[in-house]
């Protein structure tokens, strides 16, 4: 998961970088760095979500072969398909509803 989240920032970064090259003055320079680098992060992104078939459903690994922005679109459809860990700030009380302490306050 963690390879995904990097390839998709990489892809989306890089999309951005190439069309504001294109919009403005195309420097050959920038395309010919970033385009092979966008070209990578595009097929880490499909294979990574390969990758993870047992868990993630058909329609994520459609969303991650939209170039671009797949990879953002994938990892979106992951987090919301995945349950909440054990352990993490949605299945934890907080300090303020947990009563620890309660007693000790004098009044």
């Amino acid at each position: 998961m963690r390879m995904l989240r990097i390839a998709a920032g990489i892809e989306a970064v890089s999309v951005v970088a190439l069309f504001g090259n294109l919009c403005t003055v195309p420097v050959p320079a920038i395309t010919s760095l970033v385009g092979p680098l966008h070209g990578t992060a595009y097929l880490v992104v499909v294979a990574a979500t390969r990758a993870t078939r047992s868990t993630a459903p058909t329609a994520v690994r459609w969303r991650a072969a939209i170039p671009g922005i797949g990879g953002v679109l994938a990892l979106r459809r992951l987090r919301a398909a995945a349950p909440a860990a054990p352990g993490s700030a949605a299945g934890r009380p907080s300090a303020r509803t947990s009563d620890a302490g309660a007693d000790d306050v004098p009044g």
